[in-house]
């Protein structure tokens, strides 16, 4: 698969995910995005460290997940899980995804971040 078929597999399987989504090589930039990445800055091309607060980008487990080959996740922000998932057949990319988690305490659902 080249990196077209790649980025359009990448589309079809996380442009309707409810959070974000970026398909993002080992040297960090951004190759392809889900809207809600890319209103949010994560723009192809853009080197992904780049676009939030430092403090964000602690805890990221997107070296360790191309070092060993298996996905990671965590909620080290608390309100949202973040992970990290290499792409079978590509050793040099992944996919990193955040979604906001629901308000267990009170049931409530997430805050939409799409019209539904």
């Amino acid at each position: 698969m080249d990196d077209t078929a790649l980025i359009q597999a990448f589309h079809l399987m996380w442009d309707n995910f409810p959070g974000m989504a970026r398909l993002i090589n080992k040297k960090h930039i951004v190759l392809a995005a889900n809207s809600i990445a890319e209103k949010k800055g994560f723009i192809p091309g853009t080197l992904c460290a780049k676009v939030n607060a430092p403090d964000i980008q602690q805890g990221c487990k997107m070296a360790a997940a191309f070092k060993t080959g298996q996905a990671k996740v965590d909620t080290l922000l608390g309100d949202r899980l973040r992970g990290w998932l290499p792409v079978e057949g590509h050793p040099d990319v992944l996919v990193h995804f955040a979604i906001m988690l629901p308000d267990t305490a009170s049931g409530a659902e997430p805050a939409r971040t799409k019209a539904e």
